[in-house]
Order: C-alpha cells, then structure tokens, then sequence
C-alpha cells in the first residue's frame, strides 16, 4: 500500500511540473526593462562549438547558468536567457525555415548584460548561437 501512495506522489509531482508556468526573469540593459526565459519549446541547453572544431564552446545549462569560452580558451560563468515577454512567450523572428531570437548573457563577475542572436534552423535541426557555435537536436515534435 506504501508503494501504491509513492506511486501516486511521483505522479502528481510529474503532472504539476509538467503543467507549471514558463518560468521568467527580469532583466535590465541601457535603463530599460526585458524579461527572459530558458524554455521556448526546444532543447536550447546543451554544449555549443565552431563547426568542426572541439573550442571555444558555450555551455547551457537548464536553470540559466552556463559557461562562455573565449576565442583564447579562458571560461567564465554565466547566466542566460532567451528574450521573452511577461507571460514567458518567446518573442522571435521567423524566417524561411528557422526562427531567430535574442540570446541574453550575464558573466557571473559583471553586473552588465550582453545580447546576440539565437537561431534555429529546422531543415537542418541544429540550433546556431552567436552565429558561429552550434548544436545539433532532434525534432520531439515531429508528427
């Protein structure tokens, strides 16, 4: 019977989280107000590099934190973010294929906020950031 209250337990955490809010940050550059999020429906955390080379990558990690390597290898720690609005949706730009976003980085030792382009590529399934490291994904949402 213990097992039987386990069992529903795990459930309900797994549908709760499931069904739980985007979960978004606000964020402030050049005196105005952004909002962030790390979900917009893709498997945006992962390890990004040049094609065909192992360096400089940047790291992303689901919660927002992360690494960025330098073109000289030296790292620093990061926080991250996809530019959003209030309620968490993701504001884009689509393209022929692809959608670009805002890509947000805060290094862990600065209080200043950077921006670049995110983009994905869906004919290619890979996910470009700053326009040079990438990352290869499958598409869960095929049908």
């Amino acid at each position: 019977m213990k097992s039987v209250h386990v069992l529903i337990a795990a459930f309900f955490f797994i549908a709760v989280k499931s069904y739980s809010q985007v979960e978004v940050n606000q964020i402030t550059h050049n005196n105005k107000e952004r909002y962030i999020t790390t979900t917009i429906g893709f498997p945006i955390p992962g390890t990004y590099a040049p094609i065909g080379l192992k360096e400089p990558i940047t790291v992303l990690n689901p919660d927002g934190t992360g690494s960025i390597q330098a073109d000289d290898l030296s790292k620093k720690k990061i926080n991250w973010g996809i530019e959003c609005n209030e309620e968490g949706v993701a504001i884009f730009k689509e393209g022929f294929n692809s959608k670009s976003y805002t890509f947000w980085y805060r290094p862990n030792d600065s209080n200043e906020w950077y921006y670049s382009q995110f983009s994905i590529h869906f004919a290619k399934k890979k996910m470009f950031l700053m326009g040079e490291r990438v990352k290869a994904y499958e598409d869960y949402n095929v049908q």
